[in-house]
Parts: structure tokens; C-alpha cells; sequence
């Protein structure tokens, strides 16, 4: 297969893709097409709708490449979706999901002991949400559920990894409490409003409202879902 026919095929698949694909899963597709040709066709790819500053990027996210509208469209998007998310994370959810985010894997006991309050309703919500799963028991007495953050929490702060993260030491240093928790999220990977300041709104927003889902990245397929 030659480069363009490569490319042209890939843009298709993250098209229809609804959800971060792979490299390794993409090899799996293109059986003659190595590891490195891959890459080079997804670089590509982003150069060409970075090129012609196009309202759709190549974003990589959660470890593979999908496509998704730019941040500075946000405006636009807003105004176009007729479904509009009534719930919000509230402050306790969003506490509660940081702590599983630098903690994990974690036990509900861990959590509650650096919370001081019961969590398990929350925790259920958020797995309801997908953003937490379980993702093993610990090897004490009891065996207690440890659980941990999900594909969909890495697209949703639009991270690459969990390595993206700020590191404790950062979020430590920053003041306790809600803004230290907002301040410690990085901006979104390409360009555009910070994540920070659309967890602000988020918090604004969940004052009078239950712990709910969060508004989520808009791909392509979410995009011509409407």
C-alpha cells in the first residue's frame, strides 16, 4: 500500500473510529504496513489539518489518535449540540475522582480515611460515569475492591497517559481544596481553553445539582451524532 492510500485509509478508520485507536491496533488492520509507516502517515495527517487550520484536528489521546474538533470551536459546538448535559461532577465527586487519580490503585477505606467521609455512593456514580473501574482486590484481609481511573477519564481531561498528570509534589504545593484541584489540571493537549478553567465551570455549575456526568470531548463520531 502506497503512503497516500495508507493515509487516506487511516483518516477513515479515526473517522468512524469513536474512540482513541491504537498503533498496535491499527498494525493489526494494515498487516503490510510497518509500526514506523504508521506513525509517519498519522504525523502526517495532523500536519495536513494543521496545515489548512481545519475546525477538526488528529488529537492523541489515551494512548492512540482519534479525531476531534479544535477547542477554539468550542463556541460553535455548544451551539450546534440540541442535547445538553443537565448534570454536572460535583466538588465531592471531583475530589473524590483526583484522589483515585493519583492514589490508584486505591481501596474505598484509603479514600475515606484521606476524605474523612463515606463515599460510596459517589464512587458508584463515577463508575456509572466510567471514569473510575475496578481494576483488582488487594491482598489483605477482607480483600478490598481496588479501583482505578478509566480509558474515558483519560479523553475526558484530554490526557495521553497517566503520565500527564501534574505530579503530587505540584499539586501539593498549590492551596488546599477545590482551586488546588482545578489549578492542578493541565491544559489541553493542542492548544485552547485549559481544562482548568472548564472544571471551574463545572464546579460552578454543580452547586445545586447531584453528582452527574460531565460534558464530554466532542469527536467524530459524536459529531455527526449531533
Amino acid at each position: 500500500m502506497e503512503d497516500q492510500q495508507l493515509k487516506t485509509a487511516i483518516e477513515a478508520l479515526l473517522f468512524i473510529g469513536g474512540g482513541p485507536l491504537s498503533v498496535e491496533r491499527l498494525k493489526g488492520i494494515f498487516e503490510e504496513a510497518t509500526k514506523e509507516q504508521i506513525e509517519a502517515q498519522l504525523q502526517a495527517l495532523k500536519a495536513d489539518f494543521d496545515g489548512r487550520d481545519s475546525g477538526v484536528m488528529v488529537a492523541e489521546v489515551a494512548n492512540g489518535y482519534q479525531l476531534a474538533t479544535r477547542p477554539e470551536q468550542a463556541v460553535w459546538v455548544r451551539k450546534f449540540k440540541t442535547v445538553k448535559v443537565t448534570t454536572r461532577l460535583s466538588r465531592p465527586a471531583l475530589e473524590t475522582l483526583a484522589i483515585i487519580a493519583y492514589k490508584q490503585p486505591v481501596t474505598r477505606p484509603e479514600i475515606e480515611a484521606i476524605r474523612g467521609v463515606n463515599i460510596g455512593g459517589i464512587v458508584r456514580n463515577l463508575m456509572e460515569r466510567r471514569l473510575v473501574k475496578i481494576v483488582g482486590k488487594k491482598d489483605v484481609p477482607g480483600k478490598p475492591i481496588l479501583y482505578g481511573t478509566s480509558v474515558e477519564f483519560l479523553q475526558y481531561f484530554g490526557l495521553k497517559d497517566l503520565s500527564s498528570l501534574p505530579t503530587l509534589r505540584e499539586f501539593q504545593e498549590l492551596d488546599a481544596g477545590e482551586d488546588a484541584m482545578v489549578e492542578a489540571l493541565p491544559e489541553r493537549e493542542g492548544g485552547g481553553e485549559p481544562l482548568r478553567d472548564e472544571a471551574a465551570k463545572e464546579l460552578d455549575a454543580a452547586a445545586p445539582a447531584e453528582d452527574g456526568a460531565p460534558e464530554e470531548t466532542v469527536t467524530s463520531e459524536a459529531s455527526r451524532q449531533g
